[in-house]
């Protein structure tokens, strides 16, 4: 309710984000094999509020819902969903938890609490029933310590849900005697616990004919990690062309205006058939002898972007690949030079990687950054020579993440982040086979990787190719 203008919940502070990373929970949960997923009863109602603070927490209550009485005035006691300050206050008070008790409970225990929680949700995986046990068992008589209570459990292995009593487990699998294990939501992405798998749900609405009906459709598309980046780059390029040819928020679009959307639209449901398996290794892939990131970068006309692949090599000499994040944005209005946002694709691709390095628990052995272009490559191989301020900046920020001999050139036609830049079709089967798995040369020994140009393309004298 607001009064003049304003209301309590205007004057709260958020305070500072707590959260763990959306990106990082993720990408954790797919490190390994054996998957659990649990959820924290009611957080915020666990999570008291100072007796001096509760002022803030009035609100008017009508008895019976009856508005021609005399509204009550009541306060909150607790944290309450919606209140501005809730999220940081239960995030620290999950945290506190860790930290009062940590002396009580294992590493691993005390760890999962810090790292695998996103706000309510916890997302794990570990590498056998075992230490999948072991949670089960310890972790929620820590958050017991901070009075939080830890339910609706679901995993991808029976001989963990049989431990669990049905009053625990989530209530689409409260019936162990179901022939296949259900599709259950992780942080909004669709998880296929039987095939264990990812996947994506689109609702397709019957009327989509202005700008914002087109931009919260296509928002509506849950993909944090980027795996579908190239499917969704064309419908990202027809909101820019709405926006260029100056259409208003409601103004009604004729659609055979825009062939490339309404195509785009008939191959949408094909989308719910693209899965991706949850778990980066294969099952029984065993002991883990060498760990790499390889990042592509590609731009073109339509669009730059990058893609992040995790390469394992287990005892045997055995190889594996899987897409870990993957970014596609559509080119600027602004005229800009093919080279120029090969550079900015370039500077995406160490942004993945920063990010990848600071939340992935995989210890990584060797990084490799690939890109096309000779002239990003030569340009970012010379550091002797001075480049205008929008270079420099650029190359400053390689430069801090990687070094010049971690860059490698890659025929584009193996390049990967070439869809990312220009856009595929769901039914261009064997362009999405290339973008989910990488190139066919990362599932190979080095020796069998791209050879490298002895010379590479010079640089431009006025760096204007660069801009």
């Amino acid at each position: 309710m607001r009064y003049k203008g304003t209301s309590l919940n205007d004057q709260l502070l958020s305070g500072p984000d707590l959260t763990n990373s959306l990106v990082g929970v993720l990408l954790r949960f797919r490190q390994e094999p054996i998957a659990l997923m649990s959820d924290i009863k009611q957080m915020f109602h666990q999570v008291k509020v100072d007796p001096k603070d509760i002022d803030a927490f009035r609100f008017l209550w009508w008895p019976n819902g009856d508005l021609t009485k005399k509204p009550e005035d009541y306060q909150m006691l607790v944290h309450l969903f919606g209140a501005t300050s809730s999220p940081s206050c239960a995030s620290y008070a999950l945290k506190k938890t860790a930290v009062d008790n940590e002396v009580e409970f294992d590493v691993g225990i005390v760890n999962t609490l810090n790292r695998n929680f996103y706000v309510d949700d916890c997302l794990k995986s570990v590498s056998s029933i075992e230490k999948a046990l072991k949670i089960v068992e310890e972790l929620p008589k820590l958050l017991e310590k901070g009075d939080f209570k830890l339910t609706k459990w679901i995993s991808n292995r029976r001989e963990i849900m049989n431990v669990i009593p049905e009053e625990e487990r989530a209530p689409t699998i409260v019936n162990l005697d179901l022939e296949k294990l259900p599709m259950n939501r992780a942080l909004g992405v669709r998880w296929d616990v039987e095939k264990d798998t990812s996947g994506f749900k689109v609702t397709r609405r019957k009327v989509l004919d202005t700008r914002r009906k087109i931009l919260s459709f296509v928002s509506s598309i849950y993909d944090p990690l980027g795996l579908m980046a190239p499917l969704l780059l064309p419908a990202k390029k027809v909101l820019q062309q709405l926006c260029k040819n100056q259409f208003g928020w409601d103004e009604l679009i004729p659609q055979e205006n825009f062939p490339v959307w309404e195509q785009w639209l008939c191959h949408l449901t094909d989308l719910e058939k693209v899965t991706v398996s949850r778990c980066l290794k294969p099952e029984n892939f065993g002991e883990l002898q060498a760990a790499e990131l390889h990042h592509f970068s590609d731009a073109s006309e339509s669009g730059y972007g990058a893609a992040s692949y995790l390469r394992l090599e287990n005892r045997s000499g055995d190889i594996h690949c899987a897409l870990l994040l993957g970014k596609s944005r559509v080119s600027p209005l602004k005229s800009v030079t093919i080279p120029g946002m090969e550079l900015t694709a370039a500077t995406v691709s160490v942004n993945l990687h920063r990010q990848l390095v600071q939340e992935l628990e995989i210890l990584i052995d060797n990084t490799i950054f690939w890109a096309d272009s000779t002239i990003v490559i030569q340009c970012i191989r010379n550091e002797a020579r001075r480049f205008q301020t929008l270079v420099a900046n650029r190359l400053s920020l390689i430069h801090d993440v990687s070094s010049p001999t971690q860059w490698k050139h890659v025929p584009s036609e193996l390049n990967p982040a070439d869809h990312a830049s220009r856009g595929i079709k769901t039914t261009d089967t064997s362009d999405l086979d290339h973008w989910l798995n990488g190139p066919s040369f990362l599932w190979k020994n080095s020796q069998h990787w791209p050879e490298q140009p002895m010379d590479l393309q010079e640089l431009p004298e006025d760096n204007k190719e660069l801009k």
